[in-house]
């Protein structure tokens, strides 16, 4: 198998694996025990607070452990509606977000809060005046993701949270696909709130954290959505996953420590990949080409079905979407957006590398692609 969808999830890391087996067998402790068991899963998970907080500039207490990158969105955007409806019931985010964001929205617009769902340029990026015109003085939030997920183009976080603070409202961005893969600091960003999750970057399922600011110039005050014992500093209740905490911290910190080494070869074997399959007749690139993560490339792929595509390529696992939204038949919303037509939107596909790729998988997936195309275009005439 030739794994080329790491942006749905990635391998654990051994290291990470490592790291969490003694909290699997030995100390199973309960993280709020008090005896010495519970103590020593208690400093495992305050040592995994810090791994977090230190690979994106934040302070430990800044991290609210969750269930992963959908319970934080839901978290932090429906705590903000909750604690500043007084201030107004206006928020923005882009059409191209994930469908955990859009689906909160559209959920709070029938609690009768404002949404604008702001569209963005051809090639993805948010069009800054348009951004702009859109903030007004009843604007409780921005919602924008750092980096796409089927995409991977990167959003200007910086002026964009700027101006979100010009007009008094917190700004968040899903750091999901951005966390563990680039430099990332909250304070030089300005970000507020960030959501993220454990196994996009070489960590387990099942657990991610929401930052929230808790220093100048914005503190966040945040209203818990799950009760019953207090956990999480009152934000987040329920039994601590240890392991799994212990995991994130762990590929926190590998990932840090790799950043570099990650970036220059996995965008080396990105570029190898794309370049070669961009020689293929009938295809293109979409999204922006310079202001991108390094591990992914989405191509149009003309006249081809990305299912028919994707189950052609037996033994490669690529993906034509969100893996949440996977189970949908419906065009992908990210790439209608773009001003795609059904039609070109069901002809793409995201092929998304990592850590545990290799130069002669290359190669070898760039062939069965073209086999695959040729066969399935030839189909086409043939049915014409």
């Amino acid at each position: 198998m030739i794994y080329l969808d790491n942006n749905a999830t990635t391998r654990i890391d051994p290291q990470v694996l490592e790291a969490m087996m003694p909290f699997l067998t030995d100390n199973f402790a309960n993280a709020a025990s008090t005896h010495a068991f519970g103590t020593g899963a208690n400093e495992a998970v305050k040592t995994a607070r810090r791994q977090v907080a230190t690979s994106i500039g934040a302070e430990p207490h800044e991290i609210v452990f969750t269930s992963g990158a959908t319970e934080a969105i839901n978290l932090a955007i429906k705590s903000v509606a909750e604690q500043y409806q007084a201030k107004g019931r206006h928020i923005i985010t882009l059409q191209t977000e994930h469908s955990a964001v859009l689906d909160v929205c559209k959920h709070l617009e029938t609690k009768g809060f404002e949404i604008t769902f702001l569209p963005v340029k051809p090639d993805g990026l948010v069009d800054m005046e348009v951004f702009r015109a859109a903030l007004r003085a009843d604007t409780i939030l921005v919602s924008v993701m750092l980096v796409n997920n089927e995409l991977g183009v990167i959003q200007p976080i910086k002026e964009l949270a700027k101006l979100t603070h010009d007009f008094g409202a917190i700004f968040m961005t899903d750091g999901t696909q951005a966390v563990g893969k680039m430099p990332l600091n909250v304070d030089e960003l300005g970000i507020d709130l960030m959501p993220m999750s454990a196994h996009k970057f070489y960590g387990p399922k099942g657990v991610g954290a929401l930052f929230v600011r808790q220093r100048r110039p914005n503190r966040v005050k945040l209203e818990a959505l799950l009760h019953g014992g207090g956990h999480e500093g009152g934000k987040r209740s329920g039994t601590l996953n240890v392991a799994g905490i212990v995991g994130m911290g762990k590929a926190a910190e590998v990932a840090r420590n790799q950043l570099g080494t990650d970036a220059l070869r996995v965008g080396a074997l990105r570029d190898s990949l794309e370049n070669e399959l961009l020689q293929i007749s009938d295809t293109r690139l979409n999204g922006n080409r310079q202001n991108r993560l390094y591990n992914a490339t989405n191509v149009l792929f003309e006249g081809c079905d990305s299912d028919a595509l994707i189950m052609g390529l037996e033994n490669i696992a690529v993906s034509n979407g969100s893996a949440c939204t996977s189970a949908s038949i419906a065009p992908s919303h990210v790439l209608m957006a773009l001003g795609m037509t059904e039609t070109e939107a069901f002809s793409c596909i995201r092929f998304s590398l990592g850590r545990f790729n290799h130069a002669d998988e290359i190669p070898q997936a760039v062939e069965a692609v073209k086999k695959v195309v040729g066969q399935l275009r030839a189909m086409s005439v043939q049915n014409i």
